[in-house]
C-alpha cells in the first residue's frame, strides 16, 4: 500500500500483482492533531487496515499541530508504524525508503517529498517532461530530465523560490490569493479582504470540479451547490447573489480561473525555458486539478499526457482516483517494483 499523509487529506493506494487495485482519498483535519488520523483510518475502506508492506510519503508535517517539520515527520512516521498493519517504510525522496524510526534524522529528505515520488515514477516512463500536479491546495511543477526529477529546489522553501511549488489549488485557495481586483459590469472593482470564497466555488460554478474531489468545507460551512457558490463569490465584491444573473457570476468566476491559470503559466514558462529541457517536452497532468493542467498545456502549446495514460497498463481500478492520489500510487508502485525498498536500501 502507498500512503500520502497530507494536512487536509489522507490518500491510499493498494497495489497487488504489480497493478493498482484500489485508491481512496478522505478528508482529514490533521491540524487538530494525530487523533484526526485515527478517525480517518477507521472510516477508510477495510483494505486499508489489512496486512501489507506500507510505503508512506507525507506533506502533513507542516501543519500547525506540530512544533516544526522535523517533529511532524517523526510523529507521522511513528503514527504509521503504530497503526498500519505490516512493515512500514517512509519515502525519503532522493534518499529512497527509510525505516520509521529513522525518519526524524532524515526529516529534510522526507518532509513534503510526495512530489518526488510522482516525478520519479513518471521518469521511469518518459525521458523528458514537466510534471504538473495540481491538487486541492498546491501545484507541483517538476522538470524531468533523462528519466529523473531534476528540480532546482527540494524543500518547500526552495521550491517556492524556484517556482516549482505554486501555492494554488482547485479547492482551498482563497480567491484573494489569485488577484486583488475583478471586472464587473464595466468597472474594475477591488475585492474584499476576506476569505468568503475559494477556488472550489469558482470551479464548481464553471462545472470543472469533480464532486468526489471536493471534500473540504466551504468558507461559510454551507453547501456546495452552484447557487451557494455564487453567493460566496458575490460577497467577494460586496454584493448579494440576487443582484446579478447566473451568466454574470459565471463570467466573474471565469476571471478568477484565468487569474489562477496565469500564475501557473508564469511558473511553467520559466521552467520550460530551461536550456536542458527539450522544446518538445510534454506536460504530464495529474491531481484533482488535472483539468487546469490540461488548459495550461494548451496555452503553452505543449502536449498534455495524463498521468493515468502513462500508467494505463498498471491501473485495474478507476483511473481518475489514481490521478487525484498520484503520490500514494507512486510510492506504492515504486516500492512494489523495488524488492530492496523494504530492506532500507535506496529506491
Amino acid at each position: 500500500m502507498g500512503w500520502d499523509l497530507g494536512g487536509v487529506h489522507v490518500k491510499a493506494a493498494l497495489v497487488a500483482d504489480g497493478a493498482v487495485q484500489d485508491v481512496v482519498q478522505a478528508a482529514c483535519p490533521l491540524w487538530r492533531g494525530l487523533p484526526a488520523l485515527d478517525r480517518t483510518l477507521a472510516e477508510l475502506p477495510d483494505w486499508t487496515r489489512g496486512e501489507a508492506e506500507h510505503a508512506v510519503t507525507m506533506t502533513g508535517e507542516l501543519t500547525d499541530c506540530f512544533a516544526d517539520r522535523a517533529d511532524g515527520v517523526a510523529q507521522l512516521a511513528g503514527w504509521a508504524a503504530r497503526n498500519l498493519a505490516g512493515d512500514v517504510r517512509i519515502y525519503a525522496g532522493r534518499s529512497g525508503f527509510v525505516a520509521a524510526d529513522q525518519a526524524e534524522s532524515r526529516a529534510a529528505d522526507i518532509a513534503s517529498a510526495n512530489w518526488h515520488a510522482t516525478a520519479a515514477l513518471v521518469g521511469r516512463h518518459l525521458r523528458h517532461a514537466l510534471l504538473v500536479d495540481i491538487g486541492s491546495t498546491t501545484a507541483d511543477l517538476i522538470p524531468i530530465l533523462d528519466g529523473a526529477p531534476e528540480s532546482a529546489g527540494y524543500s518547500d522553501a526552495e521550491r517556492l523560490e524556484t517556482g516549482e511549488l505554486v501555492y494554488t489549488g482547485v479547492v482551498r485557495t482563497p480567491l484573494l490569493a489569485l488577484t486583488d481586483h475583478a471586472p464587473f459590469r464595466g468597472r474594475r472593482t477591488r475585492l474584499m479582504a476576506e476569505t468568503f470564497a475559494h477556488a472550489g466555488d469558482v470551479h464548481r460554478i464553471l462545472g470543472d470540479l469533480a464532486e468526489a474531489a471536493d471534500q473540504q468545507h466551504t468558507g461559510d460551512l454551507k453547501g456546495k451547490s452552484v447557487p451557494e457558490s455564487e453567493t460566496r463569490l458575490a460577497r467577494m465584491i460586496g454584493r448579494d447573489r440576487q443582484e446579478a444573473s447566473a451568466a454574470e457570476w459565471r463570467a466573474l468566476a471565469a476571471h478568477f480561473a484565468e487569474a489562477q491559470l496565469r500564475q501557473l503559466h508564469d511558473a511553467a514558462a520559466a521552467l520550460l525555458s530551461r536550456p536542458d529541457l527539450p522544446p518538445d517536452a510534454a506536460l504530464v497532468t495529474c491531481g484533482a486539478g488535472a483539468f487546469l493542467a490540461e488548459r495550461l498545456a494548451a496555452r503553452l502549446g505543449r502536449r498534455a499526457i495524463p498521468f493515468t495514460e502513462i500508467l494505463a497498463g498498471r491501473i485495474a481500478g478507476e483511473p481518475a482516483w489514481a490521478s487525484t492520489c498520484g503520490p500514494a500510487v507512486a510510492v506504492a508502485l515504486i516500492a512494489a517494483d523495488n524488492p530492496k525498498a523494504f530492506t532500507g536500501s535506496p529506491a
